[in-house]
């Protein structure tokens, strides 16, 4: 991360306070970011077919992503991957990117159902996006996607939509993870335990303000509740299977530098890695793909990791064999007149057994997402 002077940014004064849009140049760069999150999701969506090899829709849609802020914010340095391209198939719940030259590779299967998950930041304002969707040649059947397949991506879409609504101002986290499950209920799947909805702020992809998926005895989280002027990177998942997950067999890729920890590391190798690691990704996640010789980074990453200078992303799969996982994500401004949906991708076409008939739940669909009240009241509701 390059350092950010007073003449690289926008006229008028940056925010000071990170957890809250203060001005609008802040607004403006959230937004930019989630324009270009929005038009990489979109090709490597329509790059997804069957014979495609994982690895080049994550590297080409890395490419475009750094291609595209260059075109953008010319002074600005500070700008790029907020989060490395992922596409997770079938059972797999994320983080799955992998490197050039792996064995076996990783292909696109017709009827595969995959996962986008990728984010983008401009001088550190971030936009999250992922997107699910069945992986087919037959563009011009217009033919619904039927059975779990269905089942999954339709919960998650009206989880989310329910999120966009229940993520305001006077709202709690609780309220949130309340709904998820009975959404989850009607579809009959479960929502993925660990799945983490964080605050955002500049320069941080995962504030300590987080919507758990799914409350457990194991994993609770504090209540808190939705100020005006924050930011929240909403994270769907949802599971034919039982919402468990275990490690597989497929090779983490994706880390976060532990910016807290600090180690001098014995080996050269890992010593001119972790000097690329600070220089390319101080505080956001990244895949050894990004650096500059992939070798050098997986003989590297191990003592690295092995001291705690990063954290990673391990590419995990639901506890059950022939279970899917689908996804949705999406990053949400909560601005005086509404909550602001700004990344997103058109739902492909399904068609589920099962439909919502709890009236808590379509209340809450009912909702607004934007408000006319100058002074931004809550728009409250009872989620018993």
């Amino acid at each position: 991360m390059s350092n950010r002077k007073d003449e690289e940014m926008d006229e008028g004064q940056e925010e000071n306070n990170n957890d809250i849009i203060t001005n609008d140049a802040a607004q403006t760069k959230y937004r930019a970011a989630a324009d270009i999150a929005n038009r990489v999701l979109a090709e490597v969506v329509k790059a997804a077919k069957p014979g495609v090899p994982v690895v080049q829709l994550t590297e080409n849609g890395e490419k475009q992503i750094m291609e595209e802020v260059g075109k953008t914010y010319g002074k600005i340095k500070d700008k790029g991957v907020a989060f490395p391209v992922c596409v997770s198939v079938n059972g797999y719940v994320g983080h799955v990117s992998p490197l050039n030259g792996e064995t076996p590779a990783l292909v696109l299967k017709e009827g595969d159902l995959a996962k986008v998950d990728l984010g983008v930041h401009l001088d550190g304002y971030i936009a999250v996006v992922a997107h699910s969707f069945v992986v087919t040649d037959n563009t011009a059947a217009n033919q619904a996607i039927t059975g779990k397949k269905a089942d999954v991506i339709c919960a998650c879409h009206y989880a989310a939509e329910i999120a966009h609504r229940l993520v305001a101002p006077g709202n709690t986290n609780t309220q949130v993870t309340e709904m998820i499950a009975k959404v989850a209920e009607a579809f009959h799947v479960s929502p993925l335990e660990g799945v983490l909805s964080h605050q955002i702020k500049r320069h941080v992809i995962d504030g300590n303000n987080v919507i758990i998926g799914k409350s457990t005895l194991e994993n609770k989280t504090n209540e808190f509740t939705f100020e005006e002027g924050q930011v929240y990177g909403i994270d769907i998942v949802m599971s034919s299977g039982e919402g468990k997950t275990r490690e597989s067999t497929t090779k983490t890729t994706v880390f976060k530098r532990a910016v807290e920890q600090n180690y001098n590391l014995k080996l050269q190798t890992s010593r001119a890695v972790y000097s690329e690691i600070k220089k390319k990704s101080e505080v956001f996640p990244f895949s050894l793909r990004s650096l500059s010789d992939e070798k050098k980074a997986r003989m590297g990453i191990t003592e690295i990791l092995s001291h705690g200078l990063v954290i990673p992303y391990p590419a995990l799969t639901e506890r059950v064999a022939d279970a899917v996982v689908a996804q949705i994500k999406f990053t949400v401004l909560l601005l005086k007149n509404g909550q602001v949906r700004i990344t997103g991708h058109q739902l492909p076409l399904v068609s589920s057994e099962y439909k919502i008939e709890d009236k808590s739940v379509l209340d809450a669909l009912a909702l607004p997402t934007k408000r006319t009240n100058a002074k931004s009241e809550a728009v409250a509701m009872e989620t018993n």
